[in-house]
């Protein structure tokens, strides 16, 4: 059985038993800037399919507590299922290329460690912004960036299948679910949106590009603090 978040209409996602939850940590520098990634928390899951909040109101976050039905909440997927690649802005650099599909940030800042990533990728005959560019672009967890070789060939981080419950440490908030390494994620319509390594969904109810993260959560009163 293959490994799976279907979303359900107007609810929670339902995710398959088999995909483990952890809470993923942004580690900052003393002027708050993102660093890296740090595993927190594993959370139980019984080894049973398991419900996570989508409507960002459960008392028992990241779990679903049926809040979702109280408050009348309206997930409509309103993202394209459009390719990842169709909607992506490439900029040339001198060993590699930068893509860059805006729609899908998700405001983890990791892009502007240093040089940023597009002037680092730009100016990749410098090995140093190579590699900052290629280490920036991977720790993007919503994959809205991604490095590509001069012969077409994708340079992706290696992520287990799991999701991790990010917690934006600069920013005290509780960020979106971090989809890593090609899980499946099911429209409640029973359409598929592409597979990827690296994508966020919303779980603060507010975003305008359903089920995937825009950054709403930045200013929601409600995804302050911890899960």
């Amino acid at each position: 059985m293959s490994k799976k978040i279907k979303i359900l209409k107007n609810g929670p996602y339902q995710v398959s038993a088999e995909i483990p939850l952890k809470q993923a940590i942004i580690e900052i520098d003393e002027e708050g800037i993102s660093q890296h990634w740090k595993d927190g928390k594993d959370y139980e899951t019984n080894g049973k399919t398991y419900m996570l909040c989508r409507c960002g109101h459960s008392k028992n976050k990241p779990f679903c507590d049926g809040t979702h039905v109280k408050n009348g909440f309206e997930g409509e997927e309103t993202a394209s299922k459009e390719p990842y690649l169709d909607g992506c802005q490439c900029y040339k650099g001198e060993t590699i290329d930068i893509l860059d599909n805006e729609q899908f940030c998700a405001s983890m800042r990791f892009c502007d460690r240093g040089v940023r990533a597009w002037n680092a990728a730009i100016k990749s005959g410098n090995k140093e912004n190579r590699k900052l560019a290629i280490e920036e672009a991977a720790d993007c967890a919503a994959g809205r960036l991604t490095i590509m070789e001069k012969d077409g060939t994708i340079i992706e981080p290696k992520l287990p299948q799991e999701i991790g419950v990010i917690h934006d440490t600069a920013a005290v908030r509780q960020g979106p679910l971090w989809v890593k390494g090609g899980i499946e994620v099911e429209s409640s319509n029973g359409e598929s949106y592409e597979i990827r390594n690296r994508m966020t969904l919303c779980r603060c109810g507010e975003s305008g590009n359903m089920p995937f993260c825009d950054t709403s959560h930045m200013s929601c009163s409600h995804t302050i603090g911890k899960d």
